[in-house]
């Protein structure tokens, strides 16, 4: 099965997220987590079909600490979604696919309108 997130490091976070010509929703999450495996479908889904307006990136808190810590990540899944570079949305926890797909749609929609 093809994978449409991007795993990132701290070290590849900066070229990945902050870097990039899409926004970008970083998915801090962990294997531990039940919430974080119940969401990583939708958001494989949703990179799989908007893979051309958003990129969906995962970073994994247990083995990358460094930006977690410097956007205040306290518990996961936390999403912050990051247009030229900077934090401009944040999610905590678990969202049914429906309604993951309509924040997402709704952001990229501003984003593009701003």
């Amino acid at each position: 099965m093809a994978q449409y997130t991007v795993p990132i490091t701290d070290d590849t976070f900066e070229a990945e997220v902050l870097q990039s010509d899409l926004p970008v929703l970083v998915d801090f999450w962990a294997p531990w987590c039940g919430p974080c495996r119940m969401i990583g479908p939708v958001l494989e889904d949703y990179a799989r079909d908007n893979g051309h307006r958003i990129k969906i990136a995962k970073l994994n808190v247990d083995e990358e600490q460094r930006w977690a810590g410097q956007f205040g990540v306290m518990s996961i899944p936390t999403m912050i979604l990051f247009h030229k570079g900077k934090p401009v949305g944040q999610l905590v926890g678990f969202r049914p696919k429906h309604e993951m797909y309509q924040i997402l749609d709704s952001a990229l929609e501003q984003l593009q309108s701003a």
